[in-house]
């Protein structure tokens, strides 16, 4: 017996309307306030269940400024600097900065050559069919991120990208394994990803994310709310001057044993060096 056109309206409503929805498939309810712990949640789950999937059994985590580019573009960015002063018209005091910002960045390309180098030789040295250790994990972005991620690809290795959603969307660079790539809305439960399977932490020169997500490694292991883990900077001088360390022992601040939290490194083999002296003997055997 059919329905009369009225009635089939009515159940095409009841169809169609938000209540009838699967809960988890309402998009609207998931982004109501009340639905945080859940949304919490679901970021916590999703990335581990995907790791374990592929292996991942332990990572080092590599943090650095988004800013820094690879010599050839900085290079290039450079030599585009210098032709322009040949132009009459162009605005010398604007030209100076951009020259002057131009060779710093030809100068900083040198910590990008150096990540990409390192996150290389670990990838080569530890991922292996099945199990897969020292994976490199990075911010997913640009700049230092890039470099890492991109040393595992030209290693022919996995590594994992964990991006955030900002205001100015950023984008995922192209080295990192797609299937690997997770992109989060809240900075707690990223921060957590990076240290859930982390047996090392290495940062590179950067600004306000480098530095909040380097102290709260290091609050974490001074505190004893995680084991520790090998923490490495990477550039001596740029760690010398931005953050005085020994001023912070000198006026009471930190203790002495708080400087056996971090190594303070140049080189990728430093790291590598660093990395197996924490180890040890627990270091997992290269394939």
């Amino acid at each position: 017996m059919s329905l009369p056109p009225e009635l089939v309206a009515r159940q095409r409503a009841i169809r169609e309307s938000p209540s009838y929805r699967l809960a988890s498939e309402d998009t609207e309810l998931l982004a109501q306030d009340e639905l945080r712990p859940v949304r919490l949640q679901l970021e916590l789950l999703k990335p581990e269940r995907i790791l374990r999937e592929h292996g991942v059994h332990s990572t080092v985590v590599v943090f650095g400024s988004a800013r820094i580019s690879d010599t050839e573009a900085a290079s290039a960015r450079l030599m585009q600097v210098e032709q322009r002063q040949a132009d009459p018209g162009a605005d010398a005091p604007e030209l100076r900065l951009e020259l002057a910002q131009a060779r710093q960045r030809l100068r900083q390309a040198g910590h990008y050559e150096e990540a990409r180098r390192f996150a290389q030789r670990i990838s080569e040295r530890f991922q292996q069919r099945g199990r897969r250790d020292f994976v490199v994990v990075t911010g997913g972005g640009p700049g230092i991120m890039e470099a890492a991620n991109r040393g595992a690809f030209e290693a022919g290795a996995r590594s994992v990208g964990l991006n955030i959603t900002l205001p100015h969307e950023q984008q995922p660079n192209p080295y990192v394994s797609p299937e690997l790539t997770f992109r989060f809305h809240y900075f707690a439960v990223r921060k957590m990803h990076f240290l859930m399977h982390a047996r090392g932490l290495v940062a590179f020169p950067g600004g306000y994310g480098t530095l909040d997500e380097l102290f709260e490694v290091l609050t974490l292991i001074q505190t004893g709310k995680m084991a520790p883990i090998p923490v490495v900077l990477v550039g001596r001088s740029f760690w010398r001057r931005a953050v005085d360390f020994d001023h912070l022992l000198e006026e009471g601040y930190i203790s002495p044993t708080d400087f056996d939290l971090f190594d303070r490194v140049d080189t990728a083999e430093e790291i590598i060096e660093v990395l197996e002296r924490f180890h040890a003997d627990r270091m997992p055997d290269a394939p």
